[in-house]
């Protein structure tokens, strides 16, 4: 993997966070996931380890929870 992932469910915690996100690390380097449209991604997210978004995976496999949005369990629902 050589971007990072920034997932998240659209609400309004998870679109500032990205946009902080898109700021510092530019949109180039970015695989942005909406989960609440492609639920089919939860999966690959909960493999890595994400447990709540927004999250940011980072090229290494490392999960970075930035701050309390939702949980995977609420984003299925």
């Amino acid at each position: 993997m050589n971007k990072s992932i920034f997932y998240h469910a659209g609400c309004p915690v998870c679109v500032g966070a990205e946009q902080e996100i898109i700021n510092l690390m530019g949109e180039e380097s970015l695989h942005i996931v909406h989960l609440g449209e492609n639920q089919k991604e939860i999966p690959t997210a909960e493999e890595f380890g994400v447990t709540s978004v927004p999250a940011l995976v980072t090229p290494n496999g490392v999960v970075l929870h930035i701050n309390y949005g939702a949980s995977l369990e609420e984003v299925k629902a």
